[in-house]
């Protein structure tokens, strides 16, 4: 992947052009797949997982890279700087044309937390990131709506649609359930029971970058880079909705 050197002068500007980039490769790959839906989610965990750390290692050589496709070098605990990628997010749903709740992440971290963060939705044709933060859409008028995994949306998600006489609407990736927050296609998104950095470091990094609440499901601070890379759960939230959703998990 070669880029303008402006995008790559702007940790920000970097991290949407490698997620963007990624995304394209995968919806290429997709488009020309005829095989195994097995086959096709190995094939896009490793092209994304090659192009994302080819184009890092090329850019930002001096920088460590946590990804969920490679092998975990804990040099980068004792690193200023570290990227956080997932190549693939929702490899499922990437495996199911023509859906398009699947993203690539590319986060940053430095010196203690996330500084960019990038998440590529290529089948919809939109990257969200820190680069330019996103606007959030306005106010749904109708019901809340809080988003869920499609298999197993968790006990606390469905105690927060109990209490705040929310709809769960069911969707794949973490990456385009969090954006979907920002987008206006949900207001609340609540996990637990399983995820890791990789999963939430990119979509709380444009989260928060367009000004939504994101924490642990009991409140507590996401930490990043951590020797147990073990974060299994999240809420990204619109601001107004934080307090009522944290009691609502809470009982």
């Amino acid at each position: 992947m070669t880029l303008d050197p402006a995008v790559v002068a702007d940790d920000h500007a970097l991290a949407a052009a490698v997620a963007e980039g990624a995304g394209a490769a995968l919806l290429a790959l997709r488009g020309d797949f005829d095989g195994d839906p097995r086959a096709l989610k190995d094939a896009g965990d490793q092209l994304g997982h090659d192009l994302i750390v080819a184009t890092l290692a090329r850019y930002r050589a001096d920088d460590s890279v946590l990804s969920e496709e490679g092998k975990d070098d804990l040099v980068r605990l004792t690193a200023q700087r570290v990227w956080i990628v997932d190549p693939l997010d929702g490899t499922r749903e990437f495996s199911e044309p023509p859906r398009d709740d699947w993203a690539v992440h590319v986060a940053l971290w430095v010196d203690g937390d996330l500084h960019a963060g990038a998440v590529a939705l290529p089948a919809r044709g939109v990257t969200l990131s820190t680069a330019a933060p996103p606007v959030v859409a306005a106010a749904h008028s109708g019901p809340l709506r809080v988003l869920v995994s499609r298999t197993r949306p968790p006990l606390e998600a469905q105690r927060v649609a109990a209490v705040l006489g929310a709809e769960l609407v069911a969707m794949g990736s973490a990456g385009a359930k969090s954006m979907a927050v920002i987008l206006g296609d949900g207001d609340v998104y609540v996990h637990s029971g399983g995820q890791f950095e990789w999963d939430s470091a990119a979509p709380v990094a444009v989260a928060r970058a367009a000004g939504l609440f994101a924490s642990r499901i009991d409140g507590r601070e996401l930490r990043y880079n951590q020797a147990d890379v073990y974060l299994p759960d999240l809420i990204i939230c619109r601001p107004e909705l934080a307090d009522a959703v944290l009691a609502a998990v809470a009982g």
